[in-house]
């Protein structure tokens, strides 16, 4: 069964004392499942329901509609590629490539060792920085292809 920490469950019942409405704490509840349940599965929609007191179908449709939330299981990092006009013209398609490269995957495949997930994603929000490489919550702006891989690497030794 489904069910938070004692700390998450608290983090939880202050959001919802803090926001007006049931609707509005449903993004940072959603936040809070996937750092304790590493995603957003259908049981773990059915259970965030519950807490917040809204629909099923509405939680499906905010963990559907923004990328920032998985709906599957992803590696220790997750390395997000901004494939936005913005990015593209900077060289996210090439940064893509260098990944697949260093990591051995494709788009939406996670690395054998559970390491590495590789996604693109239609915007990081930094369009006059790019390309943008998003790894879990740390932005990489105006990354280039040797500090890709240097960040791989270290990541890697960690």
């Amino acid at each position: 069964m489904i069910q938070f920490t004692q700390e998450a469950m608290s983090r939880v019942e202050r959001l919802k004392r803090q926001y007006p409405t049931k609707d509005a704490c449903l993004l940072p509840v959603l936040h809070i499942a996937q750092r304790e349940f590493g995603h957003i599965s259908p049981e773990v929609m059915e259970y965030v329901a519950g807490l917040v007191g809204v629909s099923p179908a509405r939680v499906y449709g905010v963990a559907t509609f923004y990328t920032m939330y998985n709906r599957k299981p992803v590696g220790t990092y997750h390395v997000q590629v901004c494939t936005n006009i913005s990015c593209h013209l900077e060289g996210s398609p090439k940064m893509l490539d260098t990944l697949r490269s260093v990591l051995g995957i494709e788009e939406d495949q996670t690395t054998p060792d559970k390491m590495f997930t590789l996604s693109t994603v239609e915007c990081l929000g930094a369009c006059g920085f790019g390309p943008v490489v998003q790894i879990n919550d740390d932005y990489y702006e105006q990354v280039t292809e040797q500090g890709i891989k240097d960040i791989i690497k270290g990541l890697r030794s960690k």
